[in-house]
């Protein structure tokens, strides 16, 4: 009977590698830079790791180290394997922190810029846990490359995993209730670019702002006169709370906002951009149920204010 695949494959990749425990013994010299230190690390004798090492070196054909008086530094054959056996050596402590801790509960690693958290993840939190009492759910951030899932805003066709449509966005005029009840509202395109308008810096790739969102209307503005300019989408919108002008709401990242009365719209002008938003999975990360449910969470809409909920 044939072997199964990841069998045979397991077999053919111990051919290539001629032991782990001269891998483990080669990272432990590079990342301290001694061998005397790796050996102090590992419980072994230094004789026992510069063994380990030279016979690396034979079977690689190349020298992987220069053995200095007071060094031990890198070659190029060594820079390679050592980038290669690093990001091997985190992806599997990727997976102990994922399980060992959890009692068999994995842990999902979902990334996505501080905006999209405060806005929309925490005001879903409480119904996640609801829905998903044994998820354990950890936050960060887009650069985080060993993150399970992202929150990505996009055209949703990348090549380096699977994407899923969240949702689509609306961008259109926000302010408190304060400041519209101490202005005339306006009622065009003109009369909203005279008033004091809140800007945010057009960091990510499809951003808006106040000029491209005029512009995507047929409206060229005049040169505008910000009251506030930000670089966090998040300060914008506090600043638009507080009373101190007119912001552009991204309406998916507002919803909480608005369904409270903190924020309200301006006028009935709105864009909604070719973009949208996407979980991203990363590549060879199965779609599941829970991934599904949690989706079904940040979709949800109408999710009432915060009231202090235990």
């Amino acid at each position: 009977m044939d072997q199964p695949l990841k069998t045979r494959q397991h077999k053919g990749y111990r051919r290539i590698i001629p032991s782990m425990n001269a891998l483990v013994a080669f990272e432990a010299v590079a990342r301290n830079g001694s061998f005397t230190i790796a050996a102090q690390e590992l419980g072994v004798t230094q004789a026992a790791v510069s063994k380990h090492v030279k016979f690396l070196e034979d079977t690689f054909g190349a020298q992987l180290f220069y053995r200095l008086h007071r060094s031990n530094q890198l070659t190029t054959e060594g820079i390679a394997l050592y980038n290669a056996m690093s990001e091997s050596m985190q992806s599997i402590a990727g997976v102990f922190d994922k399980y060992a801790q959890g009692q068999g509960e994995a842990a999902i690693a979902l990334a996505s810029t501080a905006d999209f958290s405060n806005l929309r993840i925490m005001p879903r939190l409480h119904l996640l846990r609801e829905q998903l009492p044994k998820l354990r759910l950890r936050l960060t951030t887009p650069s985080d490359r060993d993150a399970d899932l992202s929150v990505r805003f996009g055209h949703g066709k990348w090549d380096d995993g699977t994407a899923v449509l969240l949702f689509d966005e609306e961008i259109f005029p926000v302010c408190s209730p304060s400041w519209l009840a101490r202005h005339c509202p306006p009622t065009s395109l003109d009369e909203i670019a005279h008033n004091p308008l809140i800007d945010t810096d057009a960091t990510l790739e499809g951003w808006m702002t106040w000029n491209t969102w005029f512009r995507a209307l047929g409206y060229t503005p005049p040169k505008l006169e910000f009251s506030l300019r930000c670089a966090m989408y998040g300060d914008a919108i506090l600043a638009a709370v507080q009373g101190h002008g007119i912001a552009l709401g991204w309406g998916r990242l507002l919803e909480n906002h608005l369904a409270s009365g903190r924020l309200v719209r301006v006028s009935s002008h709105v864009i909604v951009p070719s973009d949208a938003y996407y979980i991203f999975l990363a590549a060879g990360r199965p779609k599941t149920s829970v991934i599904d449910q949690l989706m079904d969470c940040l979709r949800a809409d109408d999710i009432e204010p915060f009231q202090g909920r235990r």
